[in-house]
């Protein structure tokens, strides 16, 4: 039992990965849908590159989404309008036509076509009344067939353009009046229905939108049956028309009966074993090319919960809506990944998840190669994220690929660009906005995760800072010492492609340390005491190495991140303080050489490396006397060689050529600081 504990206790941090890996497994599984891929692959306006197919069991076409449509627009515009009658209303003015007839024209005034001037009177209401007319202006067309309704019994159907609206009442007043040669009579016939008329039918909106409704769910989704056994598409085939559809049926048909009922248990375990294979590759790539990373739990939980993120919002917004899928800003993770780490594990780390989306979407080789593409575009493009014009630059080329690969793709598919949905590339606008949060959030992961980016080592480049006022404050050689180790740091860091932010943060702060005991660093004794003349030997190299913990205390305290710690802890290895070291063997032939050494650890990285080789040769070279560039070379070659000597870039993943360019780069740098100028008379 204590054996087990021990074996847990050491290996906690593969324990932690695997449940990492097992439960991040389990939430990808748990967001896909639980359905089955239907087995071929076919695209509009290729050739079918299968076998010839049959029917595996009887199933419906399905219509396409326009003949759904157009069966809708169909219905809607021959649909019926209801209208309310209201007969009372017509009864009501015909018993009071006579009295406003009198009103009118009474007895006293004698007409010799009175009569016809009645029954004009009659014809005129007859025709108001025949179908009814409407008390508000609606906007309908003028075919649009309506239906008349008593006590909610259909009397009369027809046009909306046979109803008349009380505006119209005049115009069929001078119509008869015109017709019958009584013009002369318009004043007294407009003011005797002007008393007299009402409006007797109302809309029934309620009935007539039930009425549509009906009509609207009476609509097939499908159009004929395909048989088991029938040749659906003959290998070579080209998938068009109704080829095309059959096979979108069939696809659609076989997802949601064959998987979704009977086979699911087995969907979902397939399902695990391609999502567990795809985070594994991840890990082991982290493992074999990422060591530091791998043995970071924090970093790869990081990693994984990137993924994670990027699946859940590309499965909200297919729920949704899978037209927005391209608003998804995928290209974040990459981003993300290469602020924080490196191109190489972005871009692996996005390639692993757009294979994973690729379960989720449909179209899944279309969405596959733009979101590849993109990501590619993306580590290529964007450098120095820190700069802000850079990401902006970057935003815009993406977006650009984006709408150039999805317009290649509809051309191959439609062979035309007719029916090309331009709103679609207002969603890649969107992304490419949508993008360019990755300023706050990696601000907001830098907190979470407690990881530094380079737009946080450019706050730490700034000497401004109050931990790089203090230096130069307490320990301005010190600071001076750091400022031009920095400067040869970065050159180098360029001249080898390695992180030249980074490393020159690291040098700005490797020597906090010396801030404890500023005098006893020969840098800044600037009175021409040392107090090491009243120390032992041993006692002056324990000081000296003690900078080295008194700086990573100084950064602790002050909240540095760990990458720029790492330039600390390392800057020196494991070499020996060699003066003292001999001077204390002057006295004693048997000194122990460990009580002389740093802590170490030795560098890990090429950036550590850097630093060590800039700072040993730019404290050394203080004690260079009549430079010269052939005394610079040799000086160079001298400490880098001594340190490769003893072993202190055995874990740094640097080569010899790039050791070679970084030893051409500090001659190139100190012949420049020790030129001499020539001497001007007086």
């Amino acid at each position: 039992m204590k054996d087990l504990i021990n074996y847990l206790y050491r290996n906690h941090s593969l324990g932690y990965k695997l449940l990492l890996f097992l439960s991040t497994t389990f939430l990808i599984v748990y967001l896909f849908p639980k359905s089955g891929k239907f087995k071929y692959d076919f695209e509009k306006g290729k050739p079918w590159q299968s076998e010839n197919l049959y029917a595996p069991f009887n199933f419906a076409i399905k219509k396409t989404d326009a003949e759904i449509q157009e069966e809708r627009k169909q219905i809607e515009e021959n649909s019926i309008l209801y209208f309310d009658l209201d007969e009372q209303i017509f009864n009501t003015i015909k018993d009071n036509y006579d009295d406003a007839f009198k009103k009118v024209f009474p007895d006293s005034i004698a007409l010799s076509n009175r009569l016809e001037i009645y029954n004009t009177g009659n014809q005129i209401l007859n025709t108001l009344y025949e179908f009814g007319v409407l008390g508000e202006d609606y906007d309908f067309p003028p075919n649009q067939t309506i239906a008349v309704l008593n006590n909610r019994i259909e009397t009369a159907q027809t046009q909306f353009s046979s109803l008349i609206n009380q505006a119209e009442v005049t115009q069929v007043i001078r119509r008869h009046l015109s017709r019958n040669a009584l013009l002369d009579y318009e004043k007294e016939y407009t003011s005797l229905f002007f008393d007299i008329v009402n409006p007797n039918l109302s809309y029934n909106k309620e009935l007539t939108d039930k009425a549509l409704q009906d009509e609207l769910n009476k609509i097939s989704f499908a159009r004929g049956i395909v048989e088991r056994e029938t040749l659906i598409i003959s290998k070579g085939e080209v998938v068009e028309g109704d080829k095309l559809q059959i096979l979108k049926s069939l696809e659609a048909e076989y997802e949601s009966q064959v998987w979704s009922k009977s086979n699911y248990i087995w969907v979902v375990v397939a399902y695990t074993v391609l999502v567990a294979l795809a985070l594994l590759m991840l890990l082991l790539f982290l493992r074999k090319y990422r060591r530091e990373v791998f043995d970071n739990n924090t970093k790869v939980t990081f990693i994984f919960f990137n993924i994670l993120l990027m699946i859940l919002i590309t499965t909200l917004v297919v729920g949704y809506n899978s037209q927005y899928i391209y608003i998804v800003p995928i290209c974040i993770l990459p981003l993300v990944l290469k602020a924080f780490f490196d191109a190489r594990l972005g871009l692996f780390a996005h390639v692993i998840t757009v294979l994973l989306l690729g379960f989720i979407v449909s179209n899944s080789y279309e969405y596959m190669f733009l979101q590849i593409i993109a990501g590619i575009v993306t580590i290529l493009t964007v450098s120095e994220l820190y700069k802000r014009a850079n990401l902006f630059i970057s935003v815009g080329q993406i977006t650009l690929i984006y709408i150039v690969a999805y317009f290649a793709f509809f051309v191959i598919h439609e062979g035309s660009i007719e029916t090309l949905k331009w709103e679609t590339f207002g969603l890649f606008v969107l992304c490419g906005l949508a993008t360019l949060f990755v300023q706050p959030l990696i601000y907001a992961y830098e907190k979470l995760f407690g990881l530094v980016s380079d737009v946080s080592l450019l706050e730490l480049s700034d000497t401004n800072t109050k931990l790089l006022k203090e230096l130069s404050n307490k320990a301005p050689g010190t600071f001076h010492h750091s400022l031009n180790v920095a400067n040869l740091a970065e050159a180098a860091a360029n001249e080898i492609g390695a992180n030249a932010m980074l490393v020159r943060v690291g040098a700005l702060y490797h020597d906090i340390g010396k801030m404890k005991n500023p005098t006893y660093f020969t840098e800044n004794q600037s009175t021409g005491i040392n107090p090491h003349d009243e120390l032992s030997a041993k006692e002056s190299a324990s000081i000296i190495i003690d900078h080295v913990i008194n700086g990573i205390e100084i950064a602790r305290k002050n909240n540095l991140p760990d990458r720029v710690i790492d330039f600390i802890r390392t800057h020196h290895g494991t070499s020996v303080v060699y003066y003292f070291y001999m001077k204390e063997k002057e006295r004693f032939e048997d000194t122990d050489l460990s009580s002389f050494k740093y802590p170490g650890p030795k560098p890990f990285s090429k950036e550590t490396a850097i630093l060590m080789m800039c700072d040993s040769v730019e404290a050394a070279s203080k004690s260079l006397k009549e430079p010269t560039s052939s005394k610079i070379d040799d000086f160079v070659e001298s400490i880098i060689t001594k340190q490769m000597e003893n072993e202190q870039f055995l874990n740094a993943n640097i080569t010899f050529k790039e050791i070679q360019s970084i030893k051409k780069v500090l001659k190139h740098k100190l012949a420049n600081i020790y030129h001499l100028r020539i001497e001007y008379p007086e």
